[in-house]
């Protein structure tokens, strides 16, 4: 099962980035437990000073951007493997 957490304020991008998540996992059928994190002290240990960022099994994806949604598949499913 994939662990995934979305580092972010709530800001537009934060969320969108959620949903494309989401969605990669609805349409691949991958399990997944997607967490939102909100405490900014969470975000350095992760090393991420800029949100959204994406971290999936502990491993920063990146930060900063909402990957295109094909990049965010391929790092699902290599993720999930």
């Amino acid at each position: 099962m994939l662990d995934i957490k979305i580092l972010g304020s709530g800001c537009p991008n934060c969320i969108k980035l959620e949903k494309a998540c989401q969605e990669v996992v609805e349409e691949q059928n991958l399990e997944a437990d997607i967490e939102k994190v909100t405490d900014m002290n969470k975000f350095m240990d992760y090393g991420v000073m800029m949100t959204p960022g994406l971290v999936v099994n502990g491993k920063v994806l990146s930060q900063g951007k909402i990957p295109v949604k094909s990049t965010l598949e391929n790092w699902l499913k290599s993720a999930a493997e």
